[in-house]
């Protein structure tokens, strides 16, 4: 019996409407709202009196949750000079508005407290060296912060940058691309050459499309994690082949947890009876959710089928795939009233409320 649980739902960052003045002068004193001198008057008269979960929220757009979690790490701050000053330097040096700065501080709530002179300019000064643009820069900062200040530079991304670039890689596309991209820039250059090597053992091309994915997942999976994944492919009948396709198809896949793989897979295989030249034709079906998508779906088209509500032979892969609202308004809403509680039945085994037998 599959149970089935519900997921906790994520939660979104909103985007703070406040922006940073224009000019670099501070203005005279007695121009401040009186609001502002109070504050500061009392955070300067009265230890641990400044607000940081309310500033988070009000400045950064935080949530009341992430700024609740993210204030925990910043109890020592008395005031808001230090975030002030490093939103301003990122505003100005790399035209990063506050709301975007407050995604870094949700995964490193430190990096508001970083001392702009001694480390912020310097460290945005070593990558403008590395010939990587403004806007690069700026989304190393959001998306590295974790890294940022603790990476040596010389003994890493300088000749990583540099081996990349000899390997054919657009280094724009690393720099804007996800955290596994930025991974590339920090990792021991040693291990980025066998990741390299690695990558050109499943058959990939440096030149090709696929090659800089199919780089960072292997980059962020060690030798002996990569080798169980395709050992499990093996185990349930992957040729060598099948497995060289499967990562030039989909090179997310070997990045996947050995429970993901297995347990789609034996959905796939078992319930549903798909061969592996299937699957290795369509890899994408190994990185949905049972639970949420391919069961359900599954089942809801089973009941249609014994019914005798659809007719023809349909393709697996197809209403596995489908956008959600396709999918509802195509097998869905048309045969609610022929089967009492489809709509209401199919509702709950997507969130997870469900068991089936």
């Amino acid at each position: 019996m599959v149970v089935f649980h519900l997921r906790a739902a994520l939660s979104r960052i909103l985007r703070s409407p406040s922006r940073l003045p224009t000019s670099s002068h501070a203005p005279p004193p007695l121009v401040f709202p009186h609001r502002l001198l109070a504050s500061s008057a009392a955070a300067a008269s009265s230890p641990g009196s400044f607000a940081v979960e309310e500033y988070l929220v009000s400045r950064l757009g935080l949530t009341q949750a992430q700024a609740l979690k993210a204030a925990a790490k910043l109890s020592h701050l008395r005031s808001s000079a230090k975030p002030e000053a490093v939103l301003a330097y990122l505003e100005s040096t790399l035209g990063i508005p506050a709301a975007d700065v407050g995604r870094a501080v949700v995964i490193r709530p430190r990096f508001l407290c970083t001392n702009v002179e001694e480390t912020l300019a310097p460290r945005v000064a070593d990558l403008r060296d590395l010939g990587l643009s403004r806007d690069e820069i700026a989304r190393l900062v959001l998306r590295w912060c974790s890294d940022f200040f603790t990476v040596d530079l010389d003994k890493t991304t300088r000749p990583n940058v540099a081996f990349l670039r000899q390997c054919g890689l657009n280094i724009s596309e690393i720099a804007g691309g996800s955290l596994y991209y930025a991974r590339l820039f920090t990792m021991n250059p040693e291990s980025l050459k066998e990741a390299v090597q690695r990558v050109q053992e499943l058959g990939i091309a440096r030149g090709a499309g696929i090659f800089t994915l199919a780089l960072a997942v292997v980059a962020l999976t060690s030798k002996d994690v990569f080798g169980k994944r395709i050992r499990l492919l093996h185990n349930f009948g992957f040729s060598k082949d099948d497995v060289l396709t499967l990562a030039k198809k989909q090179p997310l896949v070997l990045g996947l947890s050995e429970q993901k793989v297995q347990g789609n897979l034996d959905f796939l295989m078992k319930d549903v009876g798909l061969e592996v030249s299937y699957i290795v034709r369509r890899p994408a079906l190994l990185n949905y959710s049972v639970e949420r998508q391919l069961l359900p779906r599954h089942c809801l088209i089973k009941v249609l089928k014994e019914k005798g509500l659809l007719k023809g032979k349909l393709d697996y892969y197809l209403t596995a795939a489908m956008a959600e609202k396709i999918f509802v308004e195509k097998f869905v809403r048309p045969f609610k009233n022929h089967v009492p509680g489809l709509t209401d039945d199919y509702a709950s085994k997507c969130l997870g409320e469900a068991t089936v037998e």
